[in-house]
């Protein structure tokens, strides 16, 4: 027995990395998983596991933008009579110099990090109280009010602590019928670090490893559970301690 039997979730960004962790763990656990991104081919291996083929499916679509978002609801809706889980995962991680910041790069950070998570949110909201249901939302110790990492993160600090406030608000909101709880991942070993140096991360984190997309994965699972049942507004680090330094 799984901790999310008959449980309907839906991931952004589980294509990839931390959010593809999720979607595993999620049908390790019995949930049924509604998987948001663009590229099928990238989850093809879970997809032919015929252990996961009546539970798994996939939805392309661009959250960023709004005909994206009411089309994924629209779809979601047609097929499924519930949802019990909501991730928004989906991100990207780019770095600027300050002069180098230009407003149409503004605009795909802001557009993908936080306005994905603030309609994804207000989209399925009114389905998640009809079940009792819980958010998560995928933020990043960059946008922690007391941590600063990364001298460049400028615009990808400032959407994911725009996420990190967005969560804690609607915690606040509608704790009479949804959980919202946002993770923080520190330094996470992710497509994003391929072809890239980064060892000298390593040294950055106190337990002396970068974390791995299962570390997030496992904590979703308990977070989307009835394991953390009274547990809403949380923010969750899994960082191995870096953003204790």
């Amino acid at each position: 027995m799984g901790k999310l039997d008959d449980k309907i979730a839906i991931v952004t960004g589980g294509t990839s990395g931390i959010g593809k962790s999720i979607v595993e763990h999620f049908l390790l656990e019995g949930a049924h998983v509604i998987c948001v991104g663009r590229d099928k081919s990238k989850i093809s291996d879970l997809l032919e596991m015929s252990e996961y083929s009546d539970r798994l499916d996939f939805f392309a679509a661009d959250i960023g933008t709004a005909e994206g978002i009411e089309s994924l609801k629209s779809g979601v809706e047609k097929k499924y009579a519930k949802l019990d889980i909501l991730v928004n995962c989906a991100g990207i991680w780019h770095t600027h110099r300050l002069e180098s910041i230009t407003y149409n790069e503004f605009e795909l950070m802001f557009k993908t990090n936080t306005a994905s998570v603030i309609f994804m949110t207000q989209a399925f909201m009114p389905s998640l109280q009809k079940t009792n249901g819980n958010i998560i939302n995928v933020s990043s110790i960059g946008g922690l009010e007391k941590h600063i990492a990364g001298r460049s993160q400028y615009l990808y600090a400032a959407t994911k602590a725009a996420v990190i406030q967005f969560s804690q608000l609607c915690a606040l909101n509608y704790a009479d019928a949804v959980r919202v709880n946002c993770i923080c991942p520190g330094p996470t070993d992710t497509p994003i670090y391929l072809n890239k140096d980064f060892s000298w991360v390593k040294e950055q984190i106190p337990m002396g490893r970068l974390g791995q997309s299962t570390d997030v994965a496992k904590v979703a699972v308990f977070l989307s559970s009835q394991d953390a049942s009274y547990i809403t507004g949380s923010i969750i680090t899994v960082d191995g301690g870096a953003s204790l330094k």
